[in-house]
């Protein structure tokens, strides 16, 4: 559309042109937009979540010989699903920022009610 002559979108002429993988702006919002911005609010919220959650963590798990606290992800499930119900999702993010470590991929409600989660 941008090199349609019989066009008269002036949206499509002001846009830049696509990025290719080797380009920092790749897969990036132009910067000061509002998708930009609503990006890093995003950003904030979850880190802001996964603050709360080591936080209900602390208070709910039992520390260990290691000194490290852990609990059931089926106690901690029973907790913090009356916050958020996106628990599994906010304990991945966790967990790829270090914050806690528990074994598998995934954990689901049920059948990995037994496993350790430990606050790092």
């Amino acid at each position: 559309q941008r090199k349609n002559p019989f066009s008269s979108d002036d949206r499509l002429a002001s846009r830049p042109a696509h990025t290719h993988r080797g380009d920092p702006t790749y897969g990036r919002p132009p910067e000061g937009s509002r998708t930009e911005q609503r990006g890093k609010d995003a950003h904030s919220h979850v880190g802001k979540e996964v603050e709360e959650l080591c936080l209900i963590i602390r208070r709910t798990g039992e520390v260990g010989e290691d000194g490290h606290v852990s609990v059931t992800f089926g106690q901690l499930f029973e907790t913090y699903v009356t916050i958020s119900n996106k628990v599994v999702g906010i304990l991945l993010r966790a967990r790829k920022h270090g914050l806690v470590h528990f074994e598998g991929e995934m954990l689901w409600q049920g059948k990995d009610d037994d496993v350790v989660i430990t606050l790092l």
